[in-house]
């Protein structure tokens, strides 16, 4: 038998004298000792308890001793506890030790105890040593090792004195030998969870970590601090709190506020649509907007790229309930609806989670909802996007598609989901409700009742449910305040369901408008699990509890929203029992109801039980301060109200008449239960007294605190409130959820300290994300040790069982997970796993949100006058009690500060962040019968006041109130340093901030400072006897909260709100001494909120002292004001305040941009003033801001004080005046620049011979260190460790470098700095060889296409864009291949790493995966040198396509003009601030720079040092220049349609300064992606115009038009920028062609200009094609050739060779800006934040006094080439027999083929008609002409036409070439039939068969295997093709074959030899030759009768005519036998 024992030996050192106890728990279980009586310093227990155990012990598995000081009246008060991992006892089944207790505040004490533990399992793999052989220890301890480990967490850190060299090895010689170390079987410090912000700790956030090292070597020996678990360490850091909870800091309710949404939805096409010869139109439906595409004819598989915009202005939650349905319509006109072939439906919600929130090119699968038999109906393909204020959504780029033909692979679905989906029926079981409010006026009631004597139930309820778009309602139970249904609504549905909510509604029936009583959502994620081990959709039967609305009845409910849904409810409504089921449907089953329409049936009626036994519950809360109450209310009394479902409920509660007691019936069968329940209460009186709640305090009149506030005087006596209830027990639920609960809030702690760890950049965040990592997989553990409990517990629902089997699942593999995390988390990944651990995060709140309600929540009101004024609602599970600590709700038995806030809508905005008041609540809530502990948490040093009753005063009556009669008085010191980047509360951009602190009922302000939003205030509020009630010793451990508000002074009315933040004291209690470690405190930073959003940030300290006896003459010394002119106001003291050192900052003044009007005056003479801590300094005044806007004096610095702590640096002000006559100022705008840190100069590194390390500013000035500013172009090489750093250093460039693809850099991991770079040739070289395994045929042909004639700049552009994919899929497996990388590098931790063996690893694994692509290349080998590698399709030069700014790709241009936004106006309080562009009023450009003094000479030695630039040498003079400005406009994507048809009619505008060029009358017409392909030249004088604005407008040919977007580029910080982006330089030199060279300056003459202005020698160019600049040496082609041919010896290549590499040249490098193409968002004012669609482009610049550059390169759209296709139908063959003929049967057909090109319908062509064929065989020799025009590069054909009668002009269409043909049965009568069709993809199909008889139905259904063969290569192609139908099971079926010859020629050939159609002259066919029958059977009757005869009926007819004879012969021989009887019987 397995078994743990414990031996309790003794606990020492405790305090006092004293009974003590001690509680051993394992795995839950807890043992209790005797008691110990009388016992001083030592108790001697000396007691064993064994826990015999099934399974095996895991390490994780906690041990818990818990030291209580023993009472035989008052509960028993914890002295400390023990934990302690049993990971060592697990290995070795034998410890002894003896270790510190930890008391609640996880703080070690002086308390120990002495332990010895044995495990025994069951194979004895863990034995029981003999006693000498554990460990050879010195003999003095009778053989038996025990160690005491320092008291780890102890305040007096012995450590920090001794050397980490002294480690355990002292005391315990030989302890290496036990294992790992004796980290296993650490304390891990009091496991509970941390409710504080780290921020408000005793200690500083996190301990000094230099001392925590210590600490832990000499615990952990000599290991590597690495391995070290800080679990136990760090625990200290965040100051646990054992009676007060965490504040919630965030106030207002976010969801219920509407936002902006647009969704855009692109249908491009659609296939296989079941349906002979249709005509169809797809309908797009969004909730009830409708919109229609246009309608194609006779075909199945229609053409429409056609995009809809649908705008929508819902709070979120409505939106994405919202239901998106394409559905597919056939034949629909004016006149008729059309018959709906099928639909396809998925909520917003869905398609809104997607990455990028969209679904791209995705096919949607359409299904018949009225036929659930039938199968798929076809497919659309199509895009789907859901954008939001503030997304972005990143449409991948749109280029030739191609592999998205494969339908199956690109199915519209999220991931995870089958693409078989199948039906199922939801089954939603509505039983009953209770509680419901009174929905009717009580007059009419009571006239009722006066004449009919019947008193109604107020309230007409009925159920709906809404589903996927569908609803279901119940039956109306008439007037029932406890409706019973019973009733099941059955919805149909495709399983799984992409809807991912379903609404269940309880609404009241109304002759006028029905009203909705409540709303419950149901997330069917919540309900069901798709894993593997998963279970379907199953709810209940369960309560749902809703809330909404107050409950009294008003006419208008002003809170209506709340019962619909929206928002927070207020109040409990009602709850409602109800079941959900689903089951698969079997569509094969005859018997099935095929239709999907909602139905409604009745069920029987459930059992009392179901739901879990009823049981009385206990709710009690302590009320103890009541402040900061809104002081429009302050002057009634206010009394306190709580509620828990109705109890307690005294206005509106109960509606039922007959409810005299004070607690539900359920259903009038258990009148008698109930009395039971009731009676036997009252039988145990003796004990319980008859409880009647108390459920609100009595009224009080506030007091006055401040202007603002009001508090109660709630001084020594607390009011209480207690509530009994009645409800089902379904605790376990909640406790579930709890346990998850604390879990993730413990690891949402440590997650924020890793990353405030991260952020202010202090040392090992590694080290205390692994600490986190270990809490959370001893809590996973722990769970699933806890949750396996009483299974079998009544009212258990299916889903209970199911879930809990897959949390305990989740949580398994969770805890795994995590260990193996846990041993990956190095310094460099430390991000990348925060990010997992996220993941994880957001796992664990989604499993622990409990779909299955039980107890409702409580709700707090604060009443006045009868009426509800505001609230806060409290979650039952957070107060919830269980025995067992980690069920335990968090709030439970804890004091809480809560925040009261106003009801519904009057809560947004500004009524949102008053408080209305803050409570300091204490609650608890737990079974009846548990109640005994339920005053335990209060803070000590009270007594109870119970209600005055006759009978005697029984012990367990609750309290009505507290009397504390213990009081401690405290000085509290607030000492307000400084708050930054506060809110803009002023209509100056500004605010007049003053901060007002509270704490308890007393309130300070401080100082107003006026006109900044960074104040620093230095000011010390001392706030004096502050009485605070209940035990020293307790106050010290859990101070109440501290709140701060920070105001904006405003001169008229009352001061306006900026917002809160919260925060706790250090305290000092008079008998500690003031001083380190602890005091004096720390500034801290604290964030401010107002309302959801942060607000600023406050840096602040706040320390709470004693008073003892001796008054406050022993508290320490305050330093009295220094400065009088300030008045009695204190400074922040010297310890306190931070260290200052003497900086000087230098500022560049460049000039000002784009300053608006200021009251409605220009602004004419700007200045700019700086200030930083109280020193500033003034830029010159710009006389003319209209003639130029720049400063004539470019660099002026000052001095100032600065803290020695960068994050403690004060903002810096950026203040722009307007001097106006007789001396006024103007304020025009101001900028805060809030951190410093990226100004801050670091002086370079001599030595090093690599920029990367020599940056000359922090950030980016001389361009950042890996990274920053051009993540992705810069190669950073500090990756390439460099062999010779001195020395010349070759860089070998490709001896062509026209074959390298663009470099992509591989991140190896987020955080490595290894960056490998990677030529893309060899992948290159595959990717062609792949091609022309492709081109087998096609060789000859392919050479036209590489004619350099042929080439244009579009080649070069489209040969880009593939680059750009191939690019970002390369991205993609670069990511796939880095999380590879990571199992390889968890494997090679042992050994050291060098950088170089991780670029090793980079590249073979790059080759791993390169082979896994399929991109295996034989020939790699050693030899594979250049020349092989030459790929044979001729290389077209590319450039850079972005698919984002240019910009945002180089740091904005910033690298050393910077751009600060100027603002003005009040900020906006939309959640985003999204509407701070509104704010701006200009922008001023310049730049900063700060260092320590004095600085280090050599700088200012340095040659042509000018010392009046400062630090900003060597940039250029800010003298007006004249620029010429050649934009290009390539083309616009996903325009926002602007006219009613969904199009738009676009133009380009583009405006720089006073110059507009509006490109109006070559606008496009009706297009959403128009390619206008067009350069526009400008010429401009910088700085005076340097703002380019791009615009796209919609031509509109009556009213003005409208602007769809626009785009903005700042040319300025360009043409100055270093990254030289005046002209981008492209990959090759070439004096002629497509890729002619733009810029004036050759090559050579930029690079001689770099070299200059880098003060680097100039290039020296050498023989052989070498090049030196700055010791590397490049390589390059020597000789270029011209238009004639001829070659020249030429340098430019080799020039272009260092361009192209610059950022590799030391010191000054920088990735210079290649040829490119930039996609730009195009944005428009009035939908703020949303992209209107996007443009490419790019700009050039060439400076005026420079030589003029060439003509604008031509990029006009490629005109499309006119092509004719000449199709002859030759013969058809098994051509299906459709008609019988009506003389003969016969079967056959009178076949004739049509034929089109794709959207080209009005120009189908028929062939004549084969009458009569009777084998399928049909001859035709016929021929079709189709003209069109086609363009190559995009594969489209071009076709231009008006779109209708009405149209002003004609379309341009671009459609993939496909050609249909089909084969049909002409009839005279009756319209034609359809037999079967082919549709031909012109570019890619299957080639013909060569005969009849070798064409099967596998050329279609295997297209992708086969070989296709492209029309446009090929020319002339003939062969048999199948002709295929759908049969009715849509099944594919052979419905003839057709011999066709496709001819396709261009418009000259075509004009050259002309052909004939049909079988015209010229070139005609010859007749074919047919058989006979074909004619008409009336024209030769003779021949089809002896066709007839001969053939069909031949058989027939000999049978006929023997019949006929012997039918004859029987006539005859009956005829003549009379006679002949008589002759012979008469023998005549």
């Amino acid at each position: 038998m397995m078994s743990l024992m414990v031996h309790l030996k003794t606990v020492a050192h405790l305090r006092g004298k004293g009974d003590r106890i001690a509680k051993v728990t394992f795995r839950g279980l807890p043992f209790f000792s005797r008691v110990a009586e009388n016992c001083e310093e030592v108790a001697n227990f000396n007691e064993t308890f064994r826990w015999p155990i099934a399974s095996r012990l895991d390490g994780n598995e906690m041990l818990e001793i818990q030291v209580y000081n023993y009472s035989k009246v008052f509960s028993n008060r914890l002295v400390g506890t023990f934990s302690m991992v049993l990971q060592k006892v697990a290995e070795e089944g034998h410890l002894e030790l003896t270790d510190t207790l930890i008391d609640d505040n996880n703080t070690s004490i002086k308390t120990s105890v002495t332990i010895e533990i044995k495990y025994q399992s069951m194979d004895g793999t863990v034995g029981v040593w003999s006693d000498g052989e554990f460990l050879d220890v010195p003999d003095d301890r009778d053989g038996m090792f025990a160690f005491e480990t320092d008291s780890l967490l102890s305040g007096q850190s012995h450590g920090s004195g001794t050397s980490p060299g002294r480690s355990l090895q002292g005391s315990i010689p030989t302890f290496r030998k036990a294992g790992k170390g004796v980290f296993s079987a650490m304390k891990l410090g009091k496991i509970k969870s941390s409710r504080d912000d780290h921020r408000k700790s005793d200690e500083p956030a996190v301990l000094d970590m230099e001392d925590l090292d210590r600490k832990a070597m000499r615990l952990a020996g000599a290991m590597d601090p690495d391995t070290i678990s800080l679990a136990s360490v760090t625990a200290v850091t965040t100051n646990v709190s054992n009676k007060r909870s965490k504040p919630d800091i965030k106030m207002e309710p976010s969801s219920g506020r509407p936002v902006d949404y647009q969704i855009s939805i692109t249908v491009i096409e659609a296939r296989q649509l079941i349906g002979l010869n249709m005509d169809p139109v797809v309908c797009v439906e969004i909730g009830d907007d409708k919109k229609y595409t246009s309608m194609k004819e006779s075909t199945n598989c229609p053409y429409y790229n056609e995009y809809f915009v649908f705008d929508f202005h819902v709070p979120p939650d409505v939106m994405f309930d919202k239901i998106i349905k394409l559905s597919v319509i056939h034949s629909k006109n004016l006149l008729r609806s059309g018959t709906l072939v099928g639909t396809f439906k998925m909520d917003v919600g869905t398609v809104y989670s997607q990455p990028e929130h969209q679904f791209y090119h995705k096919w949607a699968i359409m299904s018949d909802p009225d036929d659930i038999t039938a199968g798929c109906k076809g497919y659309i393909k199509c895009d789907i996007a859901v954008v939001g204020k503030g997304d972005n959504i990143k449409t991948p780029h749109k280029a030739n598609e191609t592999d998205e033909d494969d339908i199956e692979g690109n199915l519209l679905l999220p991931e995870g989901i089958p693409a078989e989906r199948q039906w199922a029926r939801f089954y939603v079981r509505i039983y009953r409700a209770e509680g419901l409010p009174k929905m009717n006026t009580s007059i009419m009631a009571n006239v009722k009742k006066a004449f009919i004597g019947e008193n109604r139930d107020l309230v007409d309820p009925y159920v709906q449910v809404q589903f996927a778009g569908q609803k279901g309602k119940t039956s109306v139970q008439k007037s029932s305040y406890e409706p019973i249904w019973n009733e099941q609504v059955i919805f149909t549905e495709l399983f799984p369901p992409l809807c991912k909510r379903m609404k269940v509604q309880i609404r009241d029936s109304d002759k006028v408008n029905d009203v909705a009583i409540g709303t419950h959502f149901i997330d069917l994620r919540k309900i069901s699990n798709d894993g593997d081990k998963g279970f379907l959709p199953t709810l209940g039967p369960a309560w749902a509890n809703m809330y909404g609305s107050t409950r009294q009845y008003t006419l208008m409910d002003e809170h209506q929203d709340l019962n619909e849904g929206l928002g927070e409810g207020v109040s409990f409504r009602s709850r409602l029992l109800l079941s959900i089921a689903v089951e698969i449907l079997d569509t094969t089953s005859p018997e099935i109801i095929s239709s999907t329409d909602v139905q409604i049936e009745s069920v029987s009626n459930i059992s009392e039980s179901a739901t879990g036994k009823m049981d009385e519950f206990f709710l009690y809360g302590a009320f103890l301060e009541a402040t900061m109450i809104d002081r429009k209310i302050g002057d009634k009394a206010i009394s306190f109200e709580i509620t828990i479902g109705n109890y307690g409920n005294q206005i509106d509660g109960v509606s039922k008449p007959s409810s005299t007691k004070k607690k539900k019936k359920d259903g009038d069968n258990e009148e008698e239960e109930n009395e039971l329940i009731q009676n036997s209460s009252e039988d145990e009186a003796d004990e319980d007294g008859d409880l009647v709640s108390v459920s609100t305090t009595p009224l009080m009149k506030p007091v006055i605190t401040d202007r603002n506030y009001f508090h109660l005087p709630y001084f020594e006596k607390k009011p209480c409130v207690y509530i009994k209830s009645w409800w089902q027990d379904q605790r376990r639920r909640l406790y579930n959820s709890n346990m998850m609960d604390k879990i993730a809030d413990k690891l949402e702690e440590g997650l924020n300290d890793v990353q405030e760890i991260i952020k202010t950049e202090k040392a090992f965040p590694e080290r205390r994300l692994r600490g986190v990592l270990e809490e959370l997989s001893v809590g996973c553990s722990r769970f699933v040790t806890l949750a396996n409990k009483d299974v079998n517990q009544a009212g258990r629902t299916k889903l209970d069982r199911e879930r809990l089997k897959s949390c305990m699942r989740e949580m398994d593999s969770m805890a795994q997970q995590t260990r193996q995390i846990r041993t990956q988390v190095k310094k460099n990944t430390v991000k990348e796993k925060v990010k997992m651990v996220q993941n994880f995060l957001q796992k664990l709140r989604f499993l622990a949100d409990e779909p299955q309600h039980s107890i409702p929540d409580v709700f707090v009101w604060m009443m006045s006058n009868n009426k509800r004024i505001a609230y806060a609602r409290v979650p039952s599970k957070d107060i919830l009690y269980s025995i067992v600590d980690e069920e335990t709700g968090k709030d439970c038995g804890k004091v809480k500060a809560v925040f009261l806030k106003l009801p519904g809508k009057k809560g947004f905005g500004h009524a949102g962040w008053t408080v209305q008041a803050k409570l300091e609540l204490y609650l608890w809530l737990g079974l009846n019968k548990q109640r005994k502990d339920f005053l335990k948490g209060l803070p000590n040093g009270f007594e109870e006041v119970k209600a005055i009753n006759t009978g005697p005063v029984l012990h367990s009556i609750p309290p009505v109130s507290l009397v504390y009669d213990m009081k401690q008085v405290f000085q509290l010191r607030a000492h307000m340093y400084q708050a930054r980047s506060l809110f803009a509360a002023d209509s100056s951009g500004l605010s007049d901030p003053f901060a007002r602190v509270f704490f308890s009922t007393h309130s300070q302000v401080t100082e107003v400072l006026s006109e900044t939003l960074c104040p620093t205030w230095d000011q010390l509020l001392v706030f004096d006897n502050v009485e605070l009630f209940g035990e020293a010793s307790e106050l010290r451990d859990d101070p109440p909260i501290i709140v701060v508000e920070i105001y904006d002074q405003d001169t008229v009315g009352k001061a306006e709100f900026i917002g809160r933040t919260f925060a706790k004291p250090t305290i000092k209690m008079c008998d500690e001494h003031y001083g380190p470690p602890r005091f004096p405190p720390q500034l801290e930073y604290y964030q401010v909120f107002r309302g959801n959003c942060t607000a600023g940030e406050l840096l602040a300290a706040f320390e709470l002292l004693q008073v003892g006896q001796g008054g406050r003459a022993d508290l320490p010394p305050l330093e009295g004001p220094t400065d009088s002119e300030h008045g009695p106001i204190l400074p922040v003291p010297l310890g306190i305040r931070p260290v200052l050192s003497r900086y000087r900052i230098e500022v560049l003044f460049w000039g000002l941009r784009d300053l608006k009007r200021i009251n409605l005056a220009q602004v004419d003479r700007p200045r700019v003033d700086i200030e930083c801590a109280g020193r500033g300094v003034q830029s010159v005044l710009i006389q003319n801001y209209k003639k130029n806007p720049n400063f004539s004096t470019l660099v002026k610095w000052f001095e100032v004080d600065l803290p020695e702590n960068e994050l403690l640096h004060p903002p810096l002000n950026i203040r722009v005046v307007d001097c106006r006559a007789f001396g006024r100022y103007i304020l025009v705008g101001s900028h805060a620049v809030t951190s410093l840190r990226r100004f801050i100069y670091s002086t370079p590194d001599k030595t090093s011979n690599n920029w990367a390390t020599a940056a000359k500013l922090m950030n980016g000035y001389m361009v950042l260190t890996n990274g920053g500013s051009q993540p992705r172009s810069s190669p950073s090489l500090s990756s390439r460790t460099f062999s010779r750093p001195a020395g010349d250093i070759l860089v070998n460039v490709d001896a062509d470098p026209s074959i390298r693809k663009m470099d992509t850099v591989v991140k190896l991991d987020a955080t490595s700095d290894a960056v490998v770079k990677v030529d893309m040739t060899e992948e290159e070289s595959d990717k062609d060889k792949k091609k022309k395994k492709k081109k087998k045929k096609g060789g000859a042909e392919e050479e036209d296409e590489t004619d350099e004639r042929m080439l244009d700049w579009w080649s070069k552009y489209f040969a880009s864009i593939e680059t750009l994919k191939e690019t970002l899929r390369a991205q993609e497996a670069a990511q796939a291949e880095a999380e590879e990388r990571e199992d390889l590098e968890i494997a090679a931790e042992a050994g050291d790493f060098k950088p170089d063996d991780l670029l090793l690893k980079g590249s073979k694994t790059k080759e791993k995966n390169k082979e896994k692509k399929g991109f295996k290349d034989k020939k790699k080998g050693p030899t594979a040198d250049g020349a092989e590698k030459k790929p044979v399709k001729a290389k077209v030069d590319e450039l850079l396509v972005y698919n984002k700014e240019l910009e945002s790709e180089y740091g904005n241009f910033e690298d050393w003009l910077h751009t600060f936004n100027l603002y003005r106006g009040k900020a906006g309080d939309d959640d985003e601030h999204a509407l701070d562009d509104d704010r701006i009023v200009g922008r001023f450009k310049g730049s900063l720079c700060m260092y320590k003094l004095p600085l280090s000479e050599e700088i200012t030695r340095e040659a042509g040092f000018d010392p009046n630039m400062g630090m900003f040498q060597s940039i250029p003079h800010n003298d007006p220049i004249n620029v010429l400005v050649r934009v290009y406009v390539v083309r616009a994507t996903d325009l926002h349609p602007a006219d009613i048809n969904g199009k738009a009619d676009p133009y380009v505008v583009i405006k720089l300064g006073k110059t507009e060029v509006k490109d109006k009358e070559n606008y496009i017409s009706k297009q959403l992606n128009p390619v206008f392909g067009k350069s526009f030249d400008i010429e401009a004088t910088f700085p005076m115009e340097s703002m380019l604005t791009v615009s796209v407008y919609d031509w509109d040919l009556v009213g003005t038009d409208d602007l769809i977007g626009e785009t903005k580029i700042d040319l300025e910080n360009r043409f100055y920028s270093k990254y030289r982006a005046t002209c981008g330089i492209s990959s090759n030199y070439s004096v002629h062609g497509y890729n002619v060279w733009r810029d004036p300056l050759k090559p050579t003459q930029i690079l001689a200009k770099l070299c200059k202005d880098g003060k680097t020698d100039a290039p020296q160019y050498g023989p052989g094609g070498k090049v030196k600049v700055a010791n590397r040496i490049f390589t390059g082609p020597t000789e270029i050739e011209d238009e004639n041919g001829l070659k020249k010896q030429t340098e430019e290549h080799l020039a272009l060779t260092v361009l192209n590499h610059w950022e590799e040249i030391p010191r000054v490098g920088c990735k210079l800006v290649p040829e490119h193409v930039e996609t730009r968002p195009l944005l428009n004012v009035d939908k703020p934040g949303i992209e209107q669609g996007r443009i490419e482009m790019w700009v050039d610049m060439f400076s005026m006094d420079m030589p003029a550059p060439g003509p604008a390169i031509e990029i006009s759209p490629r005109k499309p080439k006119r092509y004719e296709l000449r199709v002859i139908i030759w013969n058809t063959d098994e051509v299906i027999l459709e008609d019988d003929d009506y003389f003969t049967g016969e079967k056959s057909s009178d076949i004739f083929v049509r034929g089109w090109l794709k959207g080209q319908q009005e120009d189908k062509q028929d062939t004549d008609v084969h009458y009569h064929s009777l084998t399928g065989e049909g001859n035709f020799n016929w021929r079709f002409v189709y003209p069109f025009d086609y363009l190559m590069a995009e594969e489209k054909i071009v076709i231009s036409k008006k779109e209708s009668m009405f149209s002003w002009d004609e379309t341009e269409y671009k459609i993939p070439p496909r050609l249909t043909l089909q084969v049909w049965d002409a009839d005279h009568f009756s319209a034609d039939d359809f037999l079967g069709a082919i549709e031909l993809d012109l570019n890619r199909f299957p080639r013909g068969a060569k005969t009849a008889k070798q064409c099967s139905l596998n050329m279609i259904r295997n297209e992708h295997e086969l070989p296709t063969i492209s029309i446009f290569k090929q020319k002339r192609v003939k062969g048999w093709w199948p002709f295929v139908a759908r049969d009715e099971n849509d099944e594919m079926e052979l419905t003839g074959k057709v011999e066709a010859e496709l001819h396709l020629v261009t418009a000259e050939e075509a004009e050259k030899s002309p052909v004939g159609l049909g079988r015209n002259e010229p070139d005609p066919l010859e007749k074919p030759n047919r058989p006979d029958t074909t004619f008409l059977w009336f024209l030769s009757p003779l021949k089809a009768i002896r066709y007839l005869i001969c053939n069909r009926y031949k058989w027939l007819i000999i049978k006929i005519v023997l019949a006929m004879l012997l039918l004859i012969m029987l006539g005859l021989f009956l005829y003549s036998m009379p006679g002949y009887l008589v002759k012979k019987l008469l023998g005549a």
